[in-house]
């Protein structure tokens, strides 16, 4: 079953790469009393993710925070060195939460987990994004197609703030 508005998000285990190594962030750390856009990709490094999706978000930040939402988080069924690598090469370490679900728990458990074995990817994320409000899911945008960012784009999050 996938996660609908009005959800609380199930608990998860993320990891974040820092300057000290990985470090774990539960969904409690990253959602209770807070508002947080996440995001979601099929791959860090991918086209569509690197290109389109992440840099919507990253220009478009302030703008997000403006508006009352405490925190920004990418999560991408990627490692956490790939994760950090990620975030330092974007320009997004500091600015976003990098977060590795490197075993698709948390994808899976929102039922947002898409099999791209055709594309030589494996089980990854499906693109979305969401607003999350104390754990609880206020909006929810998924794109039929993971190399299109329109309906999860920043510009569509910020219509919806």
């Amino acid at each position: 079953m996938t996660i609908a508005i009005g959800d609380k998000l199930p608990s998860a285990t993320f990891k974040e790469k820092t300057a000290d190594g990985a470090v774990e962030t539960t969904t409690e750390d990253l959602f209770k009393g807070k508002k947080v856009v996440v995001f979601a990709v099929p791959g860090a490094f991918t086209p569509t993710c690197s290109l389109n999706h992440l840099p919507g978000y990253l220009e478009n930040r302030d703008a997000i925070l403006a508006r009352g939402v405490d925190d920004i988080a990418v999560v991408a069924v990627n490692d956490w060195h790939v994760m950090g690598a990620w975030a330092q090469s974007s320009g997004g370490l500091g600015k976003i939460h990098f977060l590795a679900d490197w075993d698709a728990s948390f994808t899976k458990a929102l039922g947002l987990d898409a099999d791209l074995s055709g594309g030589g990817l494996g089980v990854r994320s499906k693109r979305y994004s969401m607003l999350v409000d104390d754990g609880v899911v206020k909006s929810l945008n998924v794109e039929e197609n993971p190399g299109q960012a329109t309906v999860s784009s920043a510009a569509k999050m910020i219509e919806q703030l």
